[in-house]
């Protein structure tokens, strides 16, 4: 693909056809010559000099846009305030997604013990922001400061880190969603593996180091066909671009903890549901489309087998998250150098009792009243995989990890909240 100045200029400035018409003509294409290279180049230079000061200018309104949105008096006290611990023994998390769905509940959770939290979203459009923004609102109502940015920002990940000695970084800020990925591939690599390590590359030199609990996913378990899938099952295939970044999350996390001394604690979450969930998710947008008549879209796997999933209530995965920061141990490292070895842990946080799509399909029928419109179809070549079904003994064992919630409870629960956060009434949206 040819550069900007080959776009715009010739790769050889000056260079044209010579007239051969005779030796008197020579001095005059001598001297045409070049004068058209010294116009050549002062083309060249002037806009050259024209793009380095409208990219200046992209650049001093970027960062103008930037310091405008984070930094000041303020906002510090903000961050400080938000950050303050209400507990003995407490701890100060940094919660990175904290506008996201399991980011809010465990900020929430984090907060009404007692514990300092500050949290950081970017808000994209990935699903509706409005949505976030709303997040950001209930968390704002009980204290917590959710602060507007990107963990690709490394200055402000520094700055936040200069304000509040974090404790603990609870990072649950990905791209999610598993066919996604077909559509907008960088996207995951901008926030599963850049994102990722810029967080680490904070967290190494900071001084304490904290120590890192971070979101991974069952998807890394990909094709593999043992059930149920424990953490010591192999994760070298996988099936989407989202699980590969996840994979890789955990190659590069492990890196951390052994080169720098990072205490980590990774996380493989099992299709979680619930109140302020995620609107791309199956259970969330099948509500959707049966309250407005609209036909869903069940896959089936091969051989006419339905899919199952190991669906986790979000107040289930908020305790393991908890639990997995309450005995996270320490880093040992202290300015980028470790020490000695640090705990490097990894815990599915599944219910263990998969259950059909299909069977998920009836429940929201009966907790809806309406009868749903159904495509059933043949699962496409999309990453999807036809079950998942978590060995939770580790998580147990180690923190007394223990869900509570089946399915159907959990589905009124969900059904309850997004009647009244949508505004239905009696089956119909009330605007």
């Amino acid at each position: 693909m040819p550069s900007l100045e080959e776009e715009f200029f010739p790769s050889t400035p000056g260079k044209f056809k010579i007239d051969r018409g005779g030796g008197h003509h020579r001095q005059f294409h001598r001297c045409f010559s070049s004068t058209s290279k010294m116009f050549l180049w002062a083309l060249f230079l002037i806009a050259l000099t024209a793009s380095y000061l409208s990219f200046q200018s992209f650049v001093d309104s970027g960062s103008r846009y930037f310091a405008a949105s984070w930094g000041g008096i303020q906002w510090e006290k903000q961050v400080r305030k938000s950050a303050q611990i209400h507990r003995g023994g407490g701890m100060s998390v940094l919660v990175t997604g904290a506008a996201g769905f399991v980011g809010s509940h465990v900020s929430l959770a984090l907060k009404k013990r007692g514990d300092g939290v500050v949290g950081i979203d970017n808000f994209n459009s990935y699903y509706d922001p409005s949505l976030k923004k709303a997040r950001k609102s209930m968390l704002a109502e009980h204290g917590v400061f959710v602060v507007a940015g990107d963990i690709n920002d490394g200055k402000l990940l520094a700055k936040l880190f200069d304000v509040v000695a974090f404790t603990h970084v609870m990072h649950l800020a990905a791209q999610a969603g598993v066919r996604y990925a077909m559509e907008n591939p960088h996207s995951y690599v901008h926030s599963n593996i850049a994102g990722l390590v810029t967080l680490l590359e904070i967290c190494k030199s900071a001084n304490p180091q904290p120590a890192v609990v971070w979101a991974s996913s069952s998807s890394v378990y990909g094709l593999n066909e043992k059930s149920p899938f424990s953490e010591s099952d192999r994760t070298d295939q996988p099936a989407s671009l989202y699980a590969a970044t996840k994979k890789a999350g955990e190659e590069i996390t492990h890196t951390y903890n052994h080169i720098y001394g990072l205490s980590i604690t990774g996380l493989r979450f099992f299709t979680v549901y619930g109140p302020w969930g995620r609107p791309d998710m199956a259970y969330f947008s099948f509500t959707r489309n049966i309250l407005q008549g609209k036909p869903i879209t069940v896959y089936r796997g091969k051989n006419r087998v339905d899919l199952a999933r190991d669906f986790t209530y979000i107040d289930d995965v908020v305790k393991g998250c908890l639990g997995s920061l309450d005995t996270s141990g320490k880093s040992t490292g202290s300015g980028g150098k470790k020490s000695g070895p640090a705990p490097y842990r990894i815990f599915n946080l599944g219910n263990t009792s998969p259950v059909t799509v299909p069977a998920l399909v009836s429940i929201l029928e009966r907790h809806l009243k309406v009868k749903a419109k159904k495509n059933v179809v043949e699962m496409p070549g999309n990453g999807d995989v036809p079950f998942t079904h978590a060995n939770i003994s580790m998580a147990r064992r180690e923190f007394g990890y223990k869900p509570t919630t089946d399915l159907q409870t959990g589905l009124k629960k969900f059904v309850k909240w997004y009647l009244s956060y949508y505004g239905y009434n009696h089956g119909k949206a009330v605007n």
